[in-house]
């Protein structure tokens, strides 16, 4: 049923929506607005979607970061009470930001769930056409769900600040980055050695993502040796870049959960650069 593709079209999902062994999550975040993303989904969203809020259910009590990720054990419990199982193909969408979906998507692949794809473009590009949409709430009896006891694919701060063979991408705005402006955190800049690639750049109109040939090259820096590092500002737009890189086919790369307010938080050295 599934593609080998990270992504899948709307019109791949709308062929599909009626189908037992398909679960959907709406992850509309808006981080100015924690309210929104549900407010957004109560009033409509894909027929069969579940709410999974950034804030509640993609993010720890505690832990490095902003946005510090969950209990392995507890976020499995969230998703099979809402009835998501292992036996289960799942696509996750947001606005079209894809982030709150990379999110999702990293989360359930970090714990082994392979079957999980992110609609590409979202709900901007699935609202924009003569889609089916509902604000009918789905009610499923509990799945179960066996995954993995802890997170993969991730990196602490602790080995980010001593480990010599790391390529390191800041997935944030390039005027933070370079520490022009800091809205959210309480310093300004980058980690020491870390190159800029804003996430933004991945997606086109809609919130389509570009072609593979050109992620590809946006891309082509990710090499062996190396061990390639992902962070943002606390762990979730990251993941829209390492949804970009898999596209690209570099699926071999690691998240830095806490991210820039991890490192905020412990001291760690900061760099800045200044436009030219």
């Amino acid at each position: 049923m599934a593609p080998l593709n990270p992504l899948v079209t709307t019109e791949w999902l709308g062929e599909r929506l009626h189908c037992e062994n398909l679960r959907i999550a709406d992850c509309r975040f808006y981080l100015a607005e924690p309210a929104r993303g549900q407010l957004e989904y109560s009033r409509s969203h894909i027929p069969g979607a579940t709410y999974f809020s950034l804030d509640d259910d993609l993010t720890g009590a505690s832990g490095p970061g902003r946005h510090p990720l969950p209990e392995p054990s507890w976020f499995v419990g969230r998703l099979g009470r809402a009835g998501f199982g292992g036996r289960h193909t799942i696509v996750v969408y947001d606005d079209g930001s894809s982030t709150g979906a990379a999110r999702m998507w990293w989360m359930l692949r970090s714990l082994g769930h392979e079957s999980v794809f992110v609609l590409d473009g979202g709900w901007s590009a699935w609202s924009s056409e003569p889609r089916s949409m509902t604000s009918e709430i789905p009610n499923r009896e509990p799945a179960e769900l066996a995954l993995a006891e802890s997170w993969s694919g991730t990196i602490s701060g602790d080995e980010v600040e001593t480990a010599t063979d790391l390529l390191l991408i800041d997935s944030r705005a390039a005027a933070r980055y370079r520490g022009d402006a800091e809205p959210i955190d309480p310093i300004a800049g980058h980690i020491p050695g870390a190159i800029n690639l804003p996430y933004q750049s991945n997606n086109g109109p809609l919130g389509v993502f570009q072609s593979d040939g050109n992620l590809g090259e946006r891309f082509d820096l990710v090499v062996e040796p190396r061990r390639t590092v992902f962070y943002c500002g606390s762990g979730v737009t990251a993941c829209n870049n390492i949804l970009a890189a898999a596209i690209a086919g570099h699926t071999d790369v690691l998240l830095y959960p806490g991210s820039w307010s991890d490192w905020c938080d412990r001291g760690g050295e900061v760099a800045t650069r200044k436009r030219m």
